[in-house]
């Protein structure tokens, strides 16, 4: 299946957006009104974009049915502050519930039972259940269009972080287990970042990796190997002299074997066995 953007109501393209650009982080964003009411909303479409100047940018795009702008937006505009809270799946339900369109002057706090604490450089509260919360200026508010569906870039300068030191570990490291984030999915799908679901990715090397195509052919061509395996190999900055004290175990397929090391991100027992193994 393909199209283009033109082809399709603006509602669908948005669903295949989502379901496809996935999981995306929440910010779960705190503003104030000039007339001091807080307002809480989530949004997905978020990320961070620098660290010196530590730079956030979300968007609280227009509404696809009728065009409508979000409270959030307004008040951006209004006050240049806003406070980006991150979400865990303690408090994800709670977060879901506060992206209820209440009329404007309502307090999402109230309705979700969250708790509101004074930041210290900006005005709109802080989320206390949140792990981690960040006090931002705006710098400017980017509109990317008048339609429904348009996106509104809030760009943020981060003045403070704040981190329940709950989700450090020994190193005063966040770990990711015990921030226990939840991501956005398409539709109502959401996915938790902890468990069996949070894996390693050795970093390329500073040193140039090998590359996939400088693999002995005999690797390259293994119907057992996947492309992540040969991934891992083609990390290495060259391939490994045979270790003349290595006893390939005959009783299994050396591909196989290469493959169970893989998985265990063993990348060197991996290099020995396809050495010894017959081409």
């Amino acid at each position: 299946m393909k199209f283009t953007p033109s082809e399709l109501k603006t509602s669908l393209f948005h669903q295949y957006l989502l379901g496809a650009i996935a999981p995306r982080p929440i910010c779960f964003a705190s503003t104030i009104d000039s007339e001091g009411h807080p307002n809480l909303s989530p949004f997905s479409f978020f990320n961070v974009f620098g660290s010196k100047p530590p730079i956030l940018i979300f968007s609280p795009a227009r509404r696809v049915r009728d065009n409508t702008i979000k409270h959030t937006l307004e008040n951006c505009i209004e006050t240049k502050e806003v406070v980006i809270n991150m979400v865990n799946y303690a408090i994800v339900q709670q977060m879901s519930l506060s992206s209820c369109e209440y009329p404007k002057g309502v307090s999402e706090f109230e309705k979700s039972g969250l708790t509101p604490i004074a930041s210290e450089l900006v005005k709109p509260f802080r989320v206390k259940e949140s792990p981690v919360q960040f006090e931002c200026k705006v710098l400017e508010v980017k509109e990317t269009g008048t339609e429904g569906g348009a996106g509104n870039l809030i760009i943020c300068e981060v003045l403070m972080m704040h981190i329940n030191d709950d989700v450090l570990n020994e190193h005063q490291q966040i770990d990711p287990h015990k921030i226990d984030l939840v991501a956005r999915m398409g539709g109502d799908y959401y996915c938790r970042a902890s468990g069996n679901a949070v894996f390693e990715v050795a970093k390329p090397n500073m040193n140039l990796g090998i590359g996939i195509d400088a693999l002995p052919e005999h690797i390259k061509h293994s119907h057992i190997l996947t492309g992540n395996h040969l991934g891992q190999l083609a990390n290495s900055t060259s391939i490994p002299d045979a270790d003349k004290q290595f006893m390939l175990d005959t009783t299994k397929n050396p591909e196989e074997l290469a493959k169970e090391y893989l998985d265990k991100h063993d990348v060197d027992q991996a290099w020995q066995v396809l050495l010894h193994m017959k081409p």
